[in-house]
């Protein structure tokens, strides 16, 4: 039978074209050609689709109907399901890796840059930055990786190098009013510098100050936190004092060079250092090296020792003297004891490391005690140690809480800002509940 093709389009006036069938039908079936007959192999699958669909169509076989033969596709074989550990294993060291790779990165980066600033045309850059990071002792080893020993001795000589300015000590002015509103017999005073934050407080009474705390200095094992050594002494107010064995991570279990607590010699280690302390009268001496018999002579009851070139202002035959420094000592967290004329005890904090307050130089607060009218000062130990307490000043002073830290809300004033929790140190200058 044959089959017409489908309907033309309409409106199409061509005649109408038939096409030959595929395949006749016979008696014994569709007449299959000769060439599919020699690969009947081949074609089977088509002559059997035919027949099918011939037989459903009733004869009316049209050529789209006929079904190809689907060709089988061969798939690899199905690899076996990977363990839910090993995938949770594989997410981690990539995460690791990526992680490492980012921090070599930046230490990289950081070593090109310090590099190029310690080898770069800027002294004054170089030496400021090498001078901030001798001020702390976790980072004290840093200099040497760029620059050679003897630089850095030579940038630290420079830094020593003193301008000095003396002023009459009736040049200052007193205010009267000024302990109107004191608390305490004492004054917390908020002042920020250019670059940095401090933190002011001001003793009436200079017979309140003294060291502490009190513990056997060969036999200890830490020394205490600011915290701690304040309640163990039943002091109201206190901060960091003399020098001690430290890498970053020191037990703070005793001082460096001579020091006194409550009229006492408690440790002479020989070490020559600056010294700064009160004698018998309450009077604050800040003098360069002090041996035992000396502080016989000048009456010692408490006092402690820093380093060296730590004299900031002195007082001769009334005659002050501002021992400014003429080279660049970096900027730092400090901490610095002064005296007042007429007995006023003057501490001072700085806060450091943070893009508000990047820290003060040794002139910033020299500047700062002469503002607060000191006769008389030193530098204690700063960077990490540097710390203010002041038992629940917050709530004294009307300071909402929710600003505050950890270590504030425990009674400490500055921010502190180090990689490890408040120091254990040998030595406070604390000051003693008001006298009632």
């Amino acid at each position: 039978m044959e089959e017409k093709f489908d309907k033309k389009p309409q409106g199409d006036k061509r005649p109408s074209a038939k096409r030959a069938p595929i395949f006749k039908s016979t008696e014994n079936g569709p007449d299959v050609p000769d060439f599919v007959q020699k690969h009947k192999t081949a074609f089977s699958g088509v002559e059997v689709i035919n027949e099918k669909a011939e037989q459903s169509t009733g004869g009316n076989l049209k050529d789209h109907d006929i079904k190809k033969p689907e060709k089988k596709v061969s798939l690899p074989p199905k690899l076996p399901a990977r363990p839910k550990k090993a995938i949770v294993g594989c997410i981690i060291r990539r995460t690791l890796l990526c992680i490492g790779a980012f921090l070599l990165f930046v230490i990289l980066s950081v070593y090109v840059l310090a590099f190029s600033i310690a080898h770069g045309p800027s002294e004054t850059i170089r030496n400021t930055l090498v001078m901030s990071a001798l001020q702390a002792s976790a980072t004290k080893w840093a200099p040497g990786l760029f620059l050679s020993q003897k630089t850095v001795d030579e940038i630290v000589e420079e830094s020593k190098k003193i301008d000095v300015d003396i002023i009459d000590v009736d040049d200052y002015e007193a205010d009267e009013n000024e302990w109107d509103d004191a608390i305490d017999g004492m004054k917390l005073i908020y002042d920020n510098g250019t670059k940095f934050k401090a933190y002011v407080l001001l003793i009436k009474d200079p017979s309140r100050v003294f060291v502490g705390p009190s513990f056997d200095y060969s036999t200890a094992s830490y020394g205490k936190r600011i915290f701690d050594a304040c309640q163990a002494e039943g002091a109201v107010a206190a901060i960091n004092g003399g020098e001690y064995p430290d890498n970053g991570f020191g037990t703070g279990s005793r001082p460096m060079g001579i020091t006194y607590s409550k009229g006492k010699l408690v440790w002479n280690d020989a070490n020559n250092r600056t010294f700064m302390g009160f004698d018998n009268d309450n009077k604050l001496i800040v003098k360069e090296g002090l041996t035992k018999a000396e502080g016989e002579a000048l009456g010692i009851r408490d006092g402690v020792s820093f380093k060296t070139g730590n004299l900031l202002i002195e007082n001769k035959d009334g005659q002050v003297t501002f021992h400014y420094n003429s080279g660049d000592d970096g900027v730092a967290q400090r901490t610095s004891i002064g005296q007042r004329a007429d007995g006023t005890v003057i501490m001072i904090v700085t806060d450091g490391r943070t893009a508000s307050s990047i820290g003060a130089t040794r002139n910033e607060i020299i500047d700062m005690m002469k503002k607060y009218g000191a006769v008389t000062a030193g530098m204690l130990d700063g960077g990490s140690s540097s710390m203010l307490y002041y038992n629940n000043y917050y709530e004294k002073y009307g300071i909402d809480t929710s600003r505050l830290d950890q270590w504030q809300l425990k009674g400490l004033v500055n921010k502190y800002k180090a990689f490890t929790n408040p120091r254990y140190m040998p030595t406070f200058f604390m000051v003693k509940e008001e006298a009632k």
